[in-house]
């Protein structure tokens, strides 16, 4: 146990030294930095909400680019680095959110409330993090797709959440590519109606 604290003391103290040397203009060590918290944060925080692959990249890429720019307004916490990599990362994938249209598990407004929490509460270490913020995404997709028809639920589960082509998900529902169309807007319909219904209900349980 003991040897696990110095390792974790260690860990911070060198993170703490990349830090300085960043802010004092090393690039080398910003790129450090990046790569150490950088999967973590696609993984746990962009792709859940971003919903692909594609916007999750270009988003960790904006992210760098704040980073860099940005990384002189970075205030030294017990907690490391990545709290507030995180909510830069938030605040990226919140104006993505509000820039396009299409079906998301997080909407907008759910971002905008966690950076406000971001700026608000205690910053926690990265594990944690990581892993509320795993559990977050999981249980809002289960939960609203188990209020779907379970064939709709397979459906937007295989094509949005795994990405799989249309005309793959199409032939392991055994229905044409047209006919799957239809099936997938009759699906989001039904998932926007069922998001809409646990926010609403999210909302009066925090007024009540």
């Amino acid at each position: 146990m003991l040897a696990l604290v110095d390792e974790r003391d260690d860990a911070r103290l060198r993170e703490r030294e990349l830090v300085a040397r960043a802010q004092s203009g090393d690039r080398a060590a910003i790129g450090e930095l990046l790569v150490m918290h950088g999967p973590g944060l696609y993984r746990s925080v962009l792709l859940p909400r971003l919903g692909s692959e594609a916007a999750a990249k270009d988003a960790l890429s904006e992210t760098y680019a704040k980073v860099v720019e940005r990384i002189h307004q970075f205030t030294w916490q017990n907690v490391g680095f990545y709290p507030w990599l995180r909510t830069v990362a938030l605040r990226v994938a919140l104006d993505a959110l509000r820039a396009r249209k299409r079906l998301l598990l997080w909407e907008a407004d759910d971002v905008a409330r966690e950076v406000d929490a971001a700026s608000t509460v205690t910053p926690t270490d990265q594990a944690l993090s990581d892993r509320r913020d795993r559990e977050a995404a999981r249980q809002k997709v289960d939960h609203a797709l188990a209020q779907l028809n379970p064939r709709y639920a397979r459906a937007l589960r295989m094509r949005i959440l795994e990405e799989r082509p249309r005309e793959e998900v199409a032939a392991a529902l055994e229905v044409t590519p047209a006919t799957f169309d239809v099936l997938l807007h009759r699906a989001t319909a039904a998932l926007k109606k069922a998001l809409a219904a646990a926010e609403e209900a999210d909302d009066h349980g925090e007024t009540a």
